[in-house]
C-alpha cells in the first residue's frame, strides 16, 4: 500500500499545489483577487469535475482487468476513456460558457465578480487536456504504474509557477494580466500534464510492447455503457460534494471580501490535507480491484482496511496541525489582519472534521474498487445537501454566525457521510468474508 499510495499522494498534493500557487500569486494583488480565484475555480470544478468523475469507472474496470491478466481489456478501456473525453469536452465547456452571463444575477460582490469572469473564461479552454490527463492517469494507476503520474504532476507545478510569474505580473515582456493570467497559466500546465502522460504511455508501449498498438480503435457501445454505469454515480458523488463546497463559496461571496478570502485560504489548506487520503483512496481502489480481479476477497478486505488506516492516521495529524498552527498557515497566504482573524476560526472548525473527511474519501475509493459507486453518491447527497448545507445556511444567515456558520455545516455534513460510509464498507467486508466460506447446502 505504501509503495502504491506514496507516488499517488505526491501527485494529488501536486494537483492541489497548482491551485495554491494561483492563490498565492494573486494574493499579492488584493483580497478581491483571492476571492475571484476561489469563486472561479469553484464554478469551473462544479462542472468539469463531473467529466473527471465519469472517468473514475476506469479505476474499477482497468484494475480488475489487470488483476485478472486481461491486458487487452485494459487497453480497450483506455481508448474508450479517450472517446468519452472527446464527447464530454464540448458539453461541459458549453455549460460553463452558458452559465457565465448568469453570474451577475447571483448577488455576488461586484469587485470579485469583475475579476472572476476573465479567469473563468481562460479556465474553460483547459477542459480537454484535463480530461485526457485524467483518462491516462486512471489507466496507468489501474495497472499500478504510479510514478509517471507523480513525475508529471511535480514537473507541471514548475510549469505553472513560471507561467503564473510571467502572466500574472507581466514578466519577460508579457502583459500583466492579473487574475486572468492565473487562468491561462492553469491552461498551459494542464496541456503539459496531458502531453506528459500520453507521451509516457506511448514510450512505455514502444519499449515493452504490451499490445496497446495492436488494439483496435473500434468504438464499442457496451464499453461506453460500462464506463457510464460505474462512472456516472462516481461523477455525481464528486459533483454533489464539490457542488456543496462551491455553493458554500458562492454564499460566502455574499459576505464581505475578508470573509470570502478567509474562506478560500482555509478551504485551500483543508483541500491540501485532503489530497493525502484522496491519494490513499485511489491506491486502495486499485489494490481492492486487483484482489477482486484475481478472485481474492480476503486480500480485498485487507487492502481496504489498510487504506483506511493510512488515510485516517494522516488526517488525525493534520487536525492537530490546524489546532496548533492556524496563524502560521494563514500568514503564509496573506498579511491582512481581518482575513487572518476570521481564518483562524475556520481552521479550528476544519480540525474537527479532518478525521471524518479522511474516512469518507478512503471509503469511497475502496468501495469503487469493489464496483460500488452508487452508495457513496446517495450518502453524499444526503450528508452534504440535506444536512450540511441547510445547517450552514441557517447558522450563517439566519443565526448571523457569518462564514463560520458555513464551516460548521461542512463539519456536520462530513461527519454524517464518514460514519455511514464506514458502516457500508464494514458490511461489504462481511460479505467478502462470506464468499470464502464453503457452502455445503
Amino acid at each position: 500500500m505504501a509503495r502504491l499510495a506514496g507516488p499517488v499522494v505526491a501527485a494529488e498534493l501536486g494537483w492541489i499545489f497548482m491551485g495554491m500557487v494561483d492563490t498565492l500569486m494573486v494574493g499579492r494583488i488584493s483580497a478581491q483577487a483571492i476571492g475571484a480565484v476561489s469563486l472561479g475555480t469553484a464554478i469551473y470544478l462544479a462542472v468539469a469535475i463531473f467529466g473527471m468523475g465519469l472517468l473514475l469507472g476506469l479505476d474499477t474496470l482497468v484494475s480488475q482487468a489487470f488483476g485478472a491478466g486481461r491486458m487487452e481489456d485494459c487497453h480497450r478501456f483506455l481508448i474508450h476513456g479517450v472517446y468519452l473525453s472527446l464527447i464530454l469536452t464540448p458539453l461541459l465547456s458549453g455549460i460553463i460558457w452558458w452559465s457565465i452571463p448568469f453570474l451577475s444575477s447571483w448577488g455576488l460582490n461586484q469587485e470579485v465578480l469583475s475579476l472572476t469572469l476573465p479567469y473563468l473564461e481562460a479556465m474553460v479552454w483547459s477542459t480537454l487536456p484535463l480530461l485526457i490527463y485524467t483518462t491516462f492517469r486512471r489507466y496507468l494507476q489501474g495497472m499500478g504504474m504510479v510514478k509517471p503520474v507523480m513525475v508529471v504532476l511535480v514537473t507541471a507545478n514548475l510549469v505553472n509557477v513560471v507561467a503564473n510569474w510571467i502572466l500574472v505580473f507581466g514578466n519577460l515582456g508579457a502583459p500583466a494580466m492579473g487574475v486572468e493570467g492565473a487562468g491561462w497559466a492553469t491552461f498551459i500546465s494542464r496541456v503539459f500534464m496531458a502531453g506528459g502522460l500520453v507521451g509516457y504511455t506511448l514510450y512505455y508501449e514502444q519499449v515493452h510492447g504490451m499490445g496497446l498498438f495492436d488494439t483496435t480503435l473500434a468504438l464499442e457501445l457496451s464499453r461506453l455503457r460500462q464506463l457510464w454505469s460505474l462512472g456516472f454515480p462516481a461523477a455525481m458523488q464528486i459533483a454533489l460534494e464539490l457542488g456543496a463546497f462551491a455553493t458554500a463559496t458562492a454564499l460566502a461571496a455574499k459576505l464581505d471580501a475578508a470573509s470570502l478570502a478567509a474562506h478560500q485560504i482555509a478551504l485551500t489548506a483543508a483541500e491540501f490535507t485532503f489530497m493525502v487520503p484522496l491519494g490513499v483512496s485511489s491506491a486502495g481502489a486499485v489494490r481492492v480491484g486487483h484482489a477482486l480481479g484475481r478472485k481474492d476477497p480476503r486480500g480485498a478486505a485487507r487492502a481496504g482496511w489498510t487504506a483506511l488506516l493510512f488515510g485516517t492516521g494522516f488526517m488525525a495529524c493534520s487536525a492537530v496541525a490546524f489546532q496548533v498552527f492556524p496563524s502560521l498557515i494563514l500568514r503564509s497566504f496573506t498579511r491582512d489582519p481581518a482575513v487572518v482573524s476570521i481564518g483562524i476560526s475556520l481552521l479550528v472548525v476544519a480540525a474537527y472534521f479532518q478525521l471524518f473527511d479522511g474516512v469518507q474519501v478512503v471509503s469511497t475509493g475502496i468501495l469503487r474498487g469493489a464496483g460500488d459507486t452508487r452508495t457513496p453518491m446517495t450518502v453524499s447527497l444526503v450528508g452534504h445537501w440535506l444536512v450540511g448545507l441547510p445547517v450552514g445556511y441557517t447558522l450563517c444567515f439566519l443565526q448571523n454566525w457569518g462564514v463560520i456558520g458555513l464551516w460548521v455545516g461542512f463539519c456536520v455534513g462530513l461527519m454524517a457521510v464518514g460514519v455511514i460510509l464506514l458502516l457500508v464498507w464494514s458490511r461489504r467486508v462481511r460479505l467478502l468474508q462470506r464468499e470464502l466460506t464453503p457452502s455445503f447446502g
